[in-house]
């Protein structure tokens, strides 16, 4: 195995850590919209370009998830944030959603998955960008079949992204009028649920090509060091966030996260 390789995969996987952790940390966004292009573009200059790369991208970002998820309910807890009936009402769904979003996302090729993030990412930067904290379309979060319908969706379009619960079940339940600290904080449980279903799945993908110590779909040393480094700078990030408005960079960080997408998309579409 070529260590000056693995040694240069190993610094560049150390900054997109210390990076994904200092904006989780100031801007409240999930580390996997900003881990999954991140370890593409690294994967793509180390030469690990293939038509799976992205499922590579997808299940280590959703393996980060599993760890920071459950450090975060954890903190959020204690401070009584976390909505639990929320949490065990959309769990099932939730879960069932992820499943399928990992049968879907390991039968796509790389340049499939790499529009489909790039389109969601727009809407989800747009929504960062121009979204409004007094928007609403409902007093409490749905029950019945709308939430039959709904938690699903949620699961299914956060494992396409390899995202965890904060993108999609933020936004959705600020819109139901969920206060945004508790939206946060169950937000978190979404996370969990996404991630260990569909990171199981990832594990056993058959994968033609993959970067050095990867298990399926699964870079173990990615995994090792970006936990690492946001354990380190994500505590940054908050402490930032005490000491300056996070809205303007928020508006920011979705123009961003946009011009990301349509590099992504871009790609993907040969041009």
């Amino acid at each position: 195995m070529d260590m000056s390789l693995v040694l240069a995969m190993g610094a560049m996987l150390l900054v997109i850590g210390a990076f994904a952790g200092v904006l989780a940390g100031l801007l409240g966004v999930g580390g996997g919209i900003i881990l999954v292009p991140a370890f593409f573009y690294a994967f793509q200059v180390l030469g690990f370009d293939s038509p799976q790369l992205m499922q590579m991208c997808l299940g280590t970002s959703l393996a980060t998830i599993i760890v920071t998820s459950v450090r975060s309910v954890l903190a959020h807890n204690k401070k009584g944030a976390v909505d639990w009936e929320i949490l065990r009402g959309w769990a099932p769904g939730i879960a069932t959603g992820a499943v399928i979003g990992f049968f879907i996302a390991s039968s796509l090729r790389s340049t499939a998955l790499q529009m489909i993030f790039g389109i969601l990412a727009i809407i989800v930067g747009l929504y960062m960008a121009f979204g409004k904290s007094h928007w609403r379309i409902g007093e409490a979060m749905p029950t019945g079949i709308a939430r039959v319908i709904l938690s699903p969706i949620l699961g299914f379009l956060s494992v396409l992204m390899g995202i965890g619960g904060g993108s999609f079940g933020v936004p959705t339940m600020s819109l139901y009028n969920v206060p945004i600290h508790r939206a946060v904080a169950t937000a978190a449980g979404f996370g969990v649920i996404i991630a260990v279903p569909s990171v199981l799945g990832f594990l056993t993908v058959d994968m033609a090509k993959s970067p050095p110590y990867s298990t399926g779909a699964v870079n173990l040393i990615a995994f090792g060091l970006v936990i690492a480094m946001t354990l380190i700078t994500a505590p940054w990030g908050a402490a930032l966030a005490h000491r300056m408005d996070p809205k303007p960079l928020k508006r920011v960080f979705g123009f961003f996260l946009i011009l990301v997408a349509l590099n992504m998309l871009r790609k993907a579409l040969g041009w």
